[in-house]
């Protein structure tokens, strides 16, 4: 195991470093190098330690007196050549043992960029922002139970122009990726999930900010994959059964999932459904069993399914889930879990420097959230707030084998 020298700290500090380096050590035990290992765990303590933007420079400044530290930590996450999947396997079974997800979802994080040499930076329209910005796109994948979500794996959005070879290797980007839309990304995501999880999980997640997201439904009932998701009003589904006024016509058209719960859903009744806080409240569905037009394979029931807001407070919220046989009380409060999404990603950027990566290869950006989701994982499951002080670790920790050196790591 790597071990962390912290001079004179007090017991709970030291304690609290021994636990990082222990994780870190546990996460990167592929890594074939010593040095290596010490700068994953370097740079975990870093994101763990320092509050606001996370800058290589402040990052080794909090773990290290080092005048050459920053330059190794840099080097270690752009050019040491070190592969981030295993990690991130690691990453997800512990997660997997310490959280006991019920589900998984997916957030869209937009990393504003000044210029276009990032891999993956494009022009692209923001709502939030109401305007046109430089940036990347990143697709990330969640572990969720309750109101907790953590971060273990994740997908850089690789727009039509990123086919230009020229791009390509000035970005390092490998042969063998190459740009998909982002619902094809969402798949590559769930079958990798699969593999590495000891039980299928369902997909929850709002489908309505997917172009395509009939494509990704086909995807996942291709593929066996669960899934309970927000869908537009306007998607095609096929009634079980004639809807009603159709007069003789025992044909079952394609129908928008709008107009098939107005026509054809059950009287609607009332759930007592349980909130994240403790509260209850009263909510109304209107629910029905439906197929999925697209696909040449054997048919399939689902639930269509849209939760009532209070009458005049807006439009109801229409889910689709293969889990047609759940009770809808539990169907309730597991498509809940969608709505913690956008505050994870906030968490990230806020607490983690999921925005702060000064690197521009893709090699270099899978490694940073990486490393990032690591230590999000263990601020949410050890209980280790971001910011924690945490001491600084003497230099020769990071240069055991050739103090003063900032070229371990080439």
């Amino acid at each position: 195991m790597t071990t962390v020298a912290f001079g004179q700290a007090h017991s709970s500090v030291l304690e609290t470093g021994r636990r990082v380096t222990a994780y870190a050590d546990q996460l990167f035990t592929h890594l074939p190098r010593a040095d290596q290992r010490r700068w994953a765990a370097a740079y975990l303590l870093g994101l763990l330690a320092v509050s606001g933007r996370k800058s290589v420079r402040s990052l080794a400044a909090a773990v290290t007196d080092s005048p050459t530290a920053s330059q190794s930590l840099h080097r270690f996450v752009n050019s040491s050549p070190w592969p981030w999947q295993p990690a991130r396997r690691e990453l997800t079974r512990w997660v997997e043992q310490q959280l006991r997800p019920t589900a998984w979802t997916v957030g869209t994080a937009v990393v504003p960029k000044r210029g276009n040499q990032s891999c993956g930076v494009h022009r692209r329209f923001v709502p939030a922002l109401g305007r046109t910005i430089n940036c990347q796109v990143g697709i990330g994948l969640f572990l969720a139970s309750g109101h907790r979500q953590v971060p273990v794996d994740w997908r850089l959005h690789l727009p039509g122009e990123w086919a230009d070879e020229r791009l390509r290797r000035r970005a390092r980007v490998p042969e063998q990726v190459r740009p998909l839309p982002v619902w094809a990304q969402v798949l590559d995501l769930a079958d990798a999930l699969a593999t590495r999880t000891s039980a299928p999980l369902p997909l929850v997640a709002n489908l309505c900010e997917y172009k395509e997201s009939d494509r990704l439904l086909q995807g996942l009932r291709q593929r066996g994959h669960d899934f309970i998701v927000t869908i537009p009003g306007t998607l095609p589904v096929l009634p079980t059964a004639p809807l009603p006024g159709r007069g003789g016509d025992s044909s079952a058209p394609v129908v928008s999932a709008q107009s098939f719960l107005d026509a054809s859903g059950e009287v609607p009744r009332s759930v007592v459904m349980s909130t994240h806080s403790g509260s209850t409240r009263l909510t109304r569905i209107v629910t029905g069993l439906v197929r999925l037009p697209r696909g040449a394979h054997a048919p399939r029931f689902y639930r269509l399914f849209a939760e009532y807001p209070r009458e005049g407070q807006g439009a109801p919220v229409i889910r689709l889930t293969s889990l047609a046989h759940r009770p809808m009380d539990e169907l309730l409060q597991l498509a809940q879990v969608q709505a913690g999404t956008p505050g994870a990603l906030r968490h990230l950027e806020g607490s983690f420097g999921l925005q702060d990566f000064e690197g521009r290869s893709y090699p270099g950006w899978h490694r940073h959230v990486t490393l990032v989701s690591a230590a999000c994982a263990y601020s949410r499951l050890v209980e280790a707030e971001p910011g924690d002080h945490v001491n600084t670790v003497p230099p020769e920790w990071l240069h055991a084998d050739s103090p003063g050196r900032a070229d371990l790591l080439v």
